[in-house]
């Protein structure tokens, strides 16, 4: 078979999909394996397990930084990872709010606002999911780092006064304003003449291209 020539070159070759089996996923599906481990530990109650509930939950916060940042530097971004990384942000975040809620440490209407902004963010996603994607924005980031703060601050079983109250506010607030703005998007999106996507305000957080199960990156 001849080669191809000058005018009749070979398109250009497609990149193969990464294996299923890489660091980033392995950190995602850590992180979900973590999230029982920090509810068993609250559960516990006592100043041990509490302390021991900071130091997992923060270990799987970490997790969250770092698999998208392998992901995107390696070329190792999955589908699986895609759908698994906001899937678990959301299932250590919501874990935590719901146990604390239980425990008496945290008021549940607190927990409410925030399981309902993650929740109506994911319904909000499917119903425009026909028309393109709304990307991650720098406040879904800010919200996702005030939630970790703020939970990990009522995780430790010391009294640092109005400091982690204010914080958990702040968190609440942030938490309303973004999901504010995502049904802001989706509107808009859903006006759009065609399919498509929103521009981004920065570019795409953990795993690019967000899948409809939640923000990209966590930046739930």
């Amino acid at each position: 078979m001849a080669s191809p020539g000058p005018g009749n070159e070979a398109g250009p070759s497609r990149r193969p999909e990464p294996s299923l089996i890489n660091l980033p996923n392995g950190l995602t599906l850590l992180r979900l394996a973590l999230v029982p481990v920090v509810v068993v530990l609250l559960v516990t109650d006592s100043t041990t397990s509490r302390i021991a509930a900071f130091v997992v939950f923060g270990l799987a916060s970490v997790t969250d930084l770092l698999d998208g940042e392998l992901a995107r530097r390696s070329g190792m971004i999955t589908d699986f990872g895609k759908i698994a990384d906001p899937i678990a942000d959301k299932a250590l975040i919501g874990s935590a709010l719901i146990t604390l809620s239980a425990l008496g440490a945290l008021s549940w209407w607190l927990t409410g606002i925030i399981a309902a902004r993650e929740v109506g963010v994911t319904l909000l996603r499917f119903w425009v999911i026909r028309y393109g994607v709304i990307p991650a924005s720098r406040g879904g980031k800010i919200k996702t780092v005030l939630q970790t703060v703020a939970i990990g601050l009522y995780i430790l079983p010391v009294d640092i006064g109005l400091v982690r109250d204010i914080v958990m506010l702040a968190a609440v607030a942030v938490t309303l304003v973004t999901g504010a703005d995502y049904v802001a998007r989706a509107i808009q999106l859903r006006r759009r003449p065609g399919p498509g996507s929103l521009p981004a305000q920065e570019p795409a957080g953990a795993y690019p291209q967000a899948s409809p199960t939640g923000e990209a990156g966590a930046a739930q």
